[in-house]
This record gives C-alpha cells, sequence and structure tokens, in this order.
C-alpha cells in the first residue's frame, strides 16, 4: 500500500498527500474530500508511522473500524477536509463540486502542513506530490498522479477515505436529528428503498440535490413539496 508513496519520494517528493472523497452518489447531504499527509514533517527517508488499525478504502470497513482508523490518523497524521453542500452540487453539478472539496481540502492541509513545519507554501511548492483516487488530475498547483482505485493501492489515499466518509458520516447523522423523517442515520443519503418511498411520501427537505434523479423527475413533474 506504499509502493506510490514510495515511487514519489524517489522522484524527489518530500510531501506526499493523499486525497480522496465520499458522497459523489448519495441524493442528499454534500460530496467531502479528505486530504492525509502521514509525516507531520518533510521526509528525509522514506519512513511513515506504524499503524495499529486496518487502514484501506473506507468501504470494505465497517463503521466501528473506520472510527479506530480515524482517531489513529488524527493522532499520527495531519489532514485537511473540504465540504461542498448540495447547493453547490445543484449550481455547479458533483464533477465540479468534488473537484472543489478536493482543492479545498488540500488547501488547508497545506496550511496546517506549512504551519507545523515553520516554512512558506511557495517555498515548499516543488516538493509536494498528490496521490489522488480515480481520474482526476490537473486541478492543483501540485504534481498530482491519478490512480484508479487508489483508496485500495495507496495508504495515503486510503487514509484520506477514512477522513472523507467518517466526516461525511458524521454531517449526514447531524442532519438526521434535524430531518428524521428520511432515515440519514441509516443510509447517509444513498439511494436506499426506505430512502426513495420516503422522498415520494414527503417530498425531498431541504439538503436533496435537486438536480438528481430521481428528485430532478419528481421536480419536473410538478412535486415540489420540501419538508
Amino acid at each position: 500500500m506504499l509502493s506510490w508513496e514510495r515511487k514519489a519520494f524517489l522522484k524527489g517528493f518530500s510531501i506526499i498527500i493523499g486525497v480522496d472523497e465520499a458522497g459523489r452518489g448519495p441524493l442528499a447531504g454534500p460530496v467531502v474530500a479528505g486530504a492525509v499527509i502521514l509525516n507531520r514533517s518533510p521526509l528525509r527517508i522514506f519512513k511513515v508511522p506504524e499503524y495499529k488499525e486496518n487502514i484501506d478504502d473506507s468501504k470494505k470497513l465497517r463503521p466501528p473500524e473506520r472510527e479506530k482508523a480515524f482517531k489513529e490518523i488524527s493522532a499520527k497524521a495531519i489532514f485537511g477536509v473540504g465540504i461542498k453542500d448540495n447547493k453547490y452540487i445543484d449550481r455547479e453539478n458533483i464533477h465540479m463540486a468534488t473537484l472543489a472539496a478536493m482543492k479545498q481540502a488540500v488547501k488547508k492541509l497545506v496550511f496546517k502542513f506549512c504551519r507545523l513545519a515553520n516554512k512558506k507554501e511557495k517555498d515548499v511548492r516543488k516538493d509536494i506530490c498528490v496521490l489522488v483516487d480515480g481520474l482526476f488530475g490537473g486541478f492543483l498547483p501540485y504534481k498530482t498522479i491519478p490512480i484508479i482505485k487508489g483508496d485500495s493501492k495507496s495508504f495515503s489515499i486510503a487514509a484520506a477515505s477514512i477522513v472523507a466518509k467518517v466526516m461525511r458520516d458524521a454531517i449526514m447523522d447531524r442532519y438526521d436529528k434535524k430531518y428524521p423523517l428520511y432515515g440519514f442515520f441509516k443510509h447517509k443519503g444513498y439511494g436506499t428503498r426506505f430512502h426513495l418511498e420516503a422522498i415520494k411520501q414527503h417530498g425531498p427537505c431541504l439538503i436533496h440535490r435537486k438536480s438528481f434523479a430521481p428528485i430532478s423527475e419528481d421536480i419536473a413533474c410538478g412535486i415540489r413539496r420540501t419538508t
């Protein structure tokens, strides 16, 4: 899981960032991106902290495993989080919202890292390499390497996927209390049968993505009720 990080280090990059997102597919709530640097200072030799918890694609982990992994990542690594809400998604589309969330997460992370290392961003820009899950590339002012299924191939991306998933789940749990009719605590906004039935019965609420089918189709047919 560290082969991509090692390759980046051997190419001269001493600050290696993993980036992933959570929430591209749901019908409600934000898309959230996580960005992680495993080391708290620039690498001089290739070595990362040892982890007791399973750091892997967040989709492969049960919620308690993700929570434990998130706590260990918080203690040993540095992370940034980017969030774009459903209104931004509806206005710009999910792809642009995902890129914007990733940019935000990386920007926050680099700021934290520079503050800890007592450096300026312009002085470390050439040392940064970003490993991104999927086919996203060319949207950051740093060397960026897109990796298909990167959350299963890169330790840094896997850690970022856990950060994004845990943070988004926490947001959706809070929304569950505000909009209890939709069961967000159970499905986190994904289009389960229960969720679709709730939308059909109550109409979309304020955090639903109005540009996503079947909500957009219902709106086009005149079903505009909002809880």
